[in-house]
């Protein structure tokens, strides 16, 4: 691909794949680089709320995807120690305020899935896979891209370069090396259960949490309600770097023992296939953006908790705002200042999100008298706690 009008992204997840289609439908050419031989998204559950869904829509998904996701009534929150339901949430009432975007949960290689076959049907766009990002320089047409496969390195001439590469980003520890993640102090725990093995109490269509001391767990149906995706967050020290680790079956269990888990948790814990855990890392509040002609989008950028359910729907934000920036831009200097324009629209969103997120994980987490509160409080409020994600949910692109 020539300079002309081309855009490289490095990183073909979900927010690399939706910005290559987003950036694609202003008119640019991508060349979008993957490290991986293939795609395989690693993870498994995904919710994708309107904010994310309306954009996922309008490009052109949203048939492929209902076929995949399934849209829960509701969230319910319950009670470490009993199983309880404190509320019920109902998701219709606040994430579908203004239209009928869905509030989706689905496995992530279905999205993945979808949104690849878009992109390898779209005549603008050059996936590369097996090609790792390795420098970046600029230049007066805007930058020079290095990629390598092995011995084998290639020049890309662009008037961006977006880093869309994770949280261990490498475009952005080229960018900005003190702009390190932080590990939170939390472990994330993750499976999925086959729905037949389960009993048909624990079985249930909407989004459950379960809250406990320094602990909670997430379940919800993925695959068409064949399988259940089930997420446990402990508190420990283990922080290697990665998204997946093998976990030991044992040292889950014990992590949820009685009396502070019901046997109901318990038997969900212990009726997993298999775990794997990954150690949560964020970035600073706000994230980090853009320097010159290069720029960040989703965790490269902002990596932060998952309490909110919002980590891939940021990135697919992120890549609506990206491309509504760069609408008509045609030179290197246009490019500079569309990455600034996207930096100044997506910081403070970004950071109420963040900070929402962790607040959430903190309420989720209170022990003592205060979970006590906590719990009353739920009870009283009930629908009203719904309302205040509606700022969330209710957010809009202008395209």
């Amino acid at each position: 691909m020539g300079v002309e009008r081309t855009i490289v992204i490095a990183g073909a997840g979900i927010g690399g794949l939706t910005a290559a289609l987003t950036l694609a439908g202003k008119g640019f050419r991508v060349a979008l680089l993957e490290k991986a031989e293939r795609l395989k998204e690693v993870g498994a559950g995904l919710q994708i709320s309107p904010n994310a869904s309306h954009i996922l829509a309008k490009l052109g998904l949203r048939s492929a995807l209902d076929a995949v996701a399934l849209a829960p009534e509701a969230l319910s929150m319950l009670s470490a120690r009993t199983g309880d339901t404190l509320a019920r949430l109902k998701f219709v009432a606040e994430a579908q305020p203004r239209d009928d975007y869905p509030y989706w949960v689905m496995h992530r290689a279905d999205l993945q899935a979808a949104l690849a076959a878009q992109v390898r049907a779209h005549p603008a766009i050059e996936l590369q896979l097996g090609r790792r990002f390795d420098e970046v320089s600029s230049c007066d047409d805007g930058v020079i891209v290095v990629d390598r496969s092995g011995f084998d390195r290639r020049q890309h001439t662009a008037l961006a370069l977006i880093g869309a590469d994770g949280i261990w980003s490498a475009v952005r520890q080229q960018l900005f090396p003190q702009a390190q993640p932080r590990f939170s102090g939390l472990i994330a725990w993750r499976s999925t259960i086959d729905a037949v093995r389960l009993p048909a109490e624990l079985i249930s269509a909407d989004v459950r949490v379960w809250l406990g001391e320094n602990a909670h767990i997430v379940a919800y149906p993925i695959s068409g309600g064949r399988r259940v995706n089930i997420v446990a967050i402990v508190a420990g020290s283990w922080n290697r770097p990665g998204w997946s680790a093998p976990g030991d079956p044992s040292e889950i269990m014990a992590q949820f023992a009685e009396p502070l888990w019901s046997a109901s948790a318990r038997q969900l814990i212990g009726s997993a296939d298999g775990w794997r855990r990954w150690a949560l890392f964020t970035m600073a509040d706000g994230g980090v953006w853009s320097q010159g002609s290069v720029g960040l989008l989703g965790d490269a950028a902002h990596g932060m908790l998952p309490f909110a359910a919002q980590g891939a729907g940021m990135a697919i934000e992120d890549a609506a705002v990206l491309a509504s920036c760069f609408d008509g831009v045609a030179d290197a200097q246009a490019a500079v200042q569309a990455l600034q324009r996207y930096a100044e629209l997506r910081r403070p969103r970004v950071r109420r999100v963040q900070l929402t997120a962790r607040h959430n994980g903190q309420i989720y987490h209170l022990r003592g008298p205060l979970a006590l509160a906590r719990d009353t409080i739920m009870r009283l409020l009930g629908q009203r706690l719904m309302a205040r994600q509606r700022w969330i949910y209710d957010w809009r692109s202008e395209d």
